[in-house]
C-alpha cells in the first residue's frame, strides 16, 4: 500500500525535531459553487532541523513517532 505524499508550508519550527505544515487544498462549496481554500496543519517529523518558516516541503505518511506526529519530511518542494 502506497503512502500519501502531501505538499504545504512550514509554519512553525519551534520544537525539537519537528516542524509544522500548513497543506491547502481547493474545494468547491456545495451550495454557492465557488471555489474555497481549506487548510490543515500536519506535524512532521525533521530530524536535521533543517527547514525553516516559510519553505515549501513535500511530507509522506509514516509509522507514528510522537502522539501528533505521524508524518515525516520527503524534502523541499520545486
Amino acid at each position: 500500500m502506497s503512502k500519501r505524499v502531501l505538499q504545504g508550508v512550514v509554519v512553525s519550527n519551534a520544537g525539537d525535531k519537528t516542524i509544522v505544515v500548513r497543506v491547502e487544498r481547493r474545494v468547491r462549496h456545495p451550495l454557492y459553487k465557488k471555489i474555497i481554500r481549506r487548510s490543515k496543519r500536519y506535524h512532521a517529523h525533521d530530524p536535521e532541523n533543517v527547514y525553516s518558516v516559510g519553505d515549501v516541503v513535500r511530507i509522506r505518511e509514516c509509522r507514528p513517532v510522537s502522539k501528533l506526529k505521524s508524518w515525516e519530511v520527503l524534502a523541499e518542494a520545486r
